[in-house]
């Protein structure tokens, strides 16, 4: 192969430009992008020539030029973060965005953004308004707390409390609540960056009121309760509630914080599911202030939420802090809608896709499972289907040794591997992200919506041909 006369052979780039691909990428994507392509495409190319032999597909790398630098434009415009289908049962899916929005909050989100909205503006008076006051009022009614703010997750609600209340002093804290949260944060680097210095008390499985009193001090700023919503210490055991912490915060006059992590505003011990408890019941049980996560049981976009006593409330959004970590106009669009489902805690279960997946039985699950399982029957000849029991988990740090019996469509393709098949389902134009298991693809129906099944079917039937 002549390799000089294969660069040669390699079209200018005003010829490319003037090929019909190229300019339906101009129009679609603008000349300075498509220019780019070209010349990743033509270096890539120039590459290729010099390190083959084979002269055909030299030349039908050359031919198909102008089809790839469009496909390359195409990629360059295309956003990263897709919508994929969880077909892992894992609901709270950290690396999937925990909480799934639902479709109707979406929309509505969309509506109100897709131009101006009065996100600072009061209506009433035609001047400035707080732009998470509607929130804040949903926050206060349904808790029962007198004041609430919002900042961007719950990681910044606890730095900004700690910021506030408690730098320069230390703040007394069990060592068996020093957790560590997802991705390697650990909750003590988050506290010292407050300014604060945490007093370690008791050990990691047992610590007594006593410590607590033994801890106060003159330096002393704050008494910090940390919920462990991500792991579970058994067998010989013993904490101390807020409930029995109030007469020490009473007696000293420190303001007692709670970090409760996932959030939840509905007791779902009524399901089955016990230790995780309600915001509501740690504002009745003496928390000056609360913090959680919006993404994790409550069901909404990701933020952090500080309730509590307004004394306390008022200085932590005067921090000017408050303006760095403050949240944004989606996710107040998002989190006022979730909240506002919450009014009514039997819409919420309903409507909240979070609540509906958990509190789903069994039952409802395999009735579901055998309606996906039949729309794969139909269009997934070369795979052998079948209904399999399964486990589900709530994930995100919550309800860690829980699990929810569910039902899983299980695929046996006949012409490839079970990993082949799971990592084409990867690339689907809507990716499907499924388990593999005893050499076949899993996939529980639990955290995958109804109104999914028939794209399901009909982008593994298009993969199994």
């Amino acid at each position: 192969m002549n390799k000089e006369e294969m660069y040669r052979s390699i079209p200018k780039v005003d010829m490319l430009l003037q090929s019909q691909k190229v300019r339906t990428a101009c129009a679609l994507y603008g000349r300075t992008g498509v220019l780019q392509a070209v010349r990743e495409e033509t270096d890539s190319l120039r590459v290729f020539i010099r390190e083959t032999e084979e002269e055909e597909a030299v030349r039908s790398a050359i031919a198909s030029l102008p089809e790839r630098i469009a496909d390359r434009a195409e990629a360059m415009f295309a956003p990263h973060l897709r919508r994929v289908i969880n077909g892992t049962g894992t609901i709270l899916h950290t690396n999937l965005g925990r909480a799934p929005l639902g479709r109707q909050t979406a929309e509505k989100a969309a509506r109100t953004l897709g131009g101006y909205c009065n996100l600072e503006y009061d209506l009433e008076s035609g001047g400035r308004g707080r732009r998470s006051s509607c929130i804040e009022e949903l926050l206060q009614h349904l808790t029962g707390a007198e004041a609430a703010v919002v900042v961007n997750n719950n990681a910044a609600a606890v730095l900004l409390i700690l910021d506030t209340l408690a730098r320069g002093g230390e703040t007394v804290i069990s060592r068996g609540e020093l957790v560590e949260i997802g991705g390697s944060f650990r909750m003590p680097d988050v506290c010292e960056k407050s300014g604060t210095h945490l007093a370690e008390v008791g050990t990691t499985n047992k610590t007594h009121l006593r410590d607590y009193e033994a801890a106060v001090n003159e330096n002393t700023k704050a008494i910090l309760k940390v919920h462990t919503s991500n792991y579970a210490v058994v067998g010989f055991t013993e904490s101390v509630s807020v409930e029995q912490l109030r007469p020490l915060a009473d007696r000293t006059g420190l303001p007692l914080i709670a970090d409760l992590g996932s959030g939840a505003l509905i007791d779902l011990s009524q399901y089955g599911l016990r230790g995780e408890p309600t915001v509501q019941a740690l504002i009745r049980q003496g928390a000056d202030l609360v913090c959680f996560s919006a993404d994790k049981l409550l069901g909404g976009p990701q933020a952090g939420l500080i309730i509590g006593r307004r004394q306390y409330v008022d200085r932590i959004r005067e921090n000017p802090l408050m303006r760095a970590l403050r949240i944004g106009k989606f996710t107040a669009a998002a989190l006022e809608d979730v909240l506002r489902e919450y009014q009514s805690a039997e819409r919420a279960l309903r409507t909240v896709p979070v609540l509906k997946m958990i509190t789903a039985g069994a039952e409802a699950e395999a009735q579901r499972a055998g309606r996906l399982a039949q729309l794969l029957k139909k269009t997934c000849p070369a795979a052998e289907i079948e209904v399999r029991p399964c486990e589900s988990q709530i994930g995100g740090g919550s309800f860690p040794l829980e699990r929810l019996k569910s039902r899983a469509v299980v695929l046996h393709p006949h012409n490839l591997k079970a990993e082949e098949l799971e990592q084409k389902m990867r690339r689907l134009r809507v990716p499907v992200i499924a388990r593999l298991r005893e050499d076949a693809v899993w996939l529980d129906v639990r955290t995958i919506e109804d109104d999914d099944f028939e794209l399901l079917a009909q982008m593994l039937g298009e993969v199994l041909a």
